[in-house]
């Protein structure tokens, strides 16, 4: 009897499952074949949408009984009007994917998100940031930031006001004497424009090379920019001195040209502490990674910066695969040639300056610099290990027992921070690099911040001596107890010219 009963068990469990099995086909047929011909008879559907600025949906079952002022919250549409949601409907159905139709959806209306980007003092829209659709997806308009190029508007023929360009030639270098003699000689042939020479290097040319003082080369000294400087600056020093009068120099140039190493490019920076007009760096130091032009080209590079002359833009194969700028397609695989004044365009990479105060005990600026590479504050000339403070936005980073700190720009980043052991960072990534230099405990490492922060750091009053700090190498000043430095990013970048493009120039 137990045998028995345990073989037609297991029977009636077979012919159960055969059972279950071909009762769900038929329903899942006749559920398929009901749905298609409620759409393929022609007959009206109801789909709904929500009115604009309305803070429900009703339920629609209950759409006869809502009153007449309430009526414009659905609108009916014909079915051949809408063909491509019965499509949708159709192809949702084939595919057995779950389908919610329109006139079922019940519920509350999602309350919108707007994006902002807030400091600690304001708030303001949002440019990156973007939120889409009713669901609140929250998107990037696009990236942080790309390659950046500019044009000049008009034609020069016709043009009224000349153009300027400030020549600057590294200082005991006779070679170079002799090539800013020859290009200056050459752009004086140009019409419209106009060449700044420092006062020595103009008496220099005027005396070895015969480059006279005519109409088209003028004297140009910097003009100090009001706010920036410090109280430890002598009066005369050539870039923040108050003892000259600057009210008869010349303004500002459209372009400064650089005939010599990196150290002429932060140069030309310290010289414009405030706006700084786009630098074209030749090759001609010791030290090159910023400088991508040779001195044969210079000339023609500088009429194709101020627009006084245009290459021509090639015509090119349209590439589906290609993702550089058409006008840089042919210099892919040729990085030895130049993409300068194609179609009018002129590439820059904005390589943005670190804005750097000093301030006392009692809340008082006592210096003020916009530095290109880094602000380094290290124990001087004191044996012991400099001991500092630092916070990120008013809070706490960490306590520094080191020989020193770097606070990098992206172009500083293959400065003395590289040397540090501090990473390497593309000039267009816009981010502030915190290096220690020797740091007495292993966990302080380099970091990278974004642009958006205030760093601060200060001497405490238990510190063993005082510290020293200096911006590009230059002013060094004494960091007493209770003195911080302030550094955040400077609303005044240093745009320099690519003979490429922002990537190809940095990487080879």
């Amino acid at each position: 009897i137990a045998a028995y009963s345990k073989n037609f068990v297991e029977s009636m469990k077979q012919y159960l499952w055969i059972v279950f099995f071909f009762l769900a086909l038929i329903a899942r047929i006749s559920n398929t074949l009901l749905i298609r011909g409620q759409f393929s008879t022609g007959r009206s559907i109801l789909a709904y949408k929500m009115a604009k600025n309305d803070d429900r949906i009703g339920n629609i079952n209950d759409y006869d009984s809502q009153s007449e002022e309430d009526s414009n919250i659905f609108e009916p549409i014909e079915s051949n009007d809408c063909p491509d949601v019965l499509e949708s409907i159709d192809d949702s159905v084939m595919r057995g994917g779950a389908l919610t139709p329109i006139h079922s959806v019940q519920g509350s209306l999602k309350r919108k998100i707007e994006i902002m980007r807030c400091d600690q003092d304001s708030c303001e829209d949002s440019i990156r940031e973007r939120v889409v659709g009713e669901e609140n997806r929250m998107e990037f308009e696009g990236p942080a930031t790309g390659q950046v190029c500019y044009t000049w508007e008009g034609d020069s023929n016709i043009s009224t006001k000349s153009q300027t360009v400030l020549l600057l030639v590294k200082r005991g270098d006779s070679s170079l004497l002799q090539v800013a003699a020859d290009v200056v000689m050459e752009l004086t042939k140009t019409n419209g424009l106009t060449i700044y020479l420092a006062p020595d290097l103009a008496a220099k040319l005027k005396h070895y090379y015969k480059v006279d003082h005519d109409e088209k080369i003028k004297l140009f000294e910097p003009i100090p920019v009001p706010g920036f400087g410090g109280n430890h600056v002598e009066i005369d020093d050539e870039f923040m001195g108050t003892s000259r009068d600057y009210t008869a120099f010349n303004p500002n140039p459209d372009l400064i040209c650089t005939l010599g190493g990196d150290g002429l490019l932060m140069h030309a920076s310290m010289m414009f502490q405030g706006n700084c007009p786009p630098i074209l760096s030749v090759a001609g130091g010791s030290l090159g990674f910023l400088t991508r032009f040779s001195r044969d080209e210079m000339a023609e590079a500088i009429r194709l910066s101020l627009g006084l002359q245009v290459n021509p833009e090639p015509e090119l194969e349209n590439n589906p695969m290609e993702i550089r700028p058409s006008y840089l397609k042919q210099f892919k695989h040729v990085m030895g040639a130049s993409s300068l004044g194609l179609g009018n365009r002129i590439c820059i990479s904005m390589r943005m300056r670190l804005d750097v105060r000093v301030i006392n005990r009692e809340g008082i600026v006592r210096a003020r610099f916009n530095v290109l590479n880094e602000v380094v504050i290290d124990r001087g000339s004191s044996p012991y290990l400099a001991a500092l403070e630092c916070f990120v936005d008013d809070l706490h980073l960490t306590r520094v027992q080191a020989d020193g700190i770097i606070f990098a720009t992206p172009t500083g980043s293959t400065a003395y921070s590289m040397a540090a052991g501090g990473s390497v960072v593309h000039p267009a990534v816009p981010g502030i690099l915190i290096t220690p230099v020797c740091p007495h405990v292993l966990s302080f490492r380099s970091m990278l911040f974004p642009d958006s922060v205030v760093l601060r750091c200060y001497v405490p009053d238990n510190a063993r001596a005082d510290a020293s700090v200096a911006f590009d190498g230059r002013y060094r000043r004494t960091l007493h107890r209770g003195d911080s430095i302030h550094v955040q990013m400077s609303n005044y970048p240093v745009p320099t010219i690519n003979r490429v493009d922002h990537s190809a120039d940095w990487l080879y």
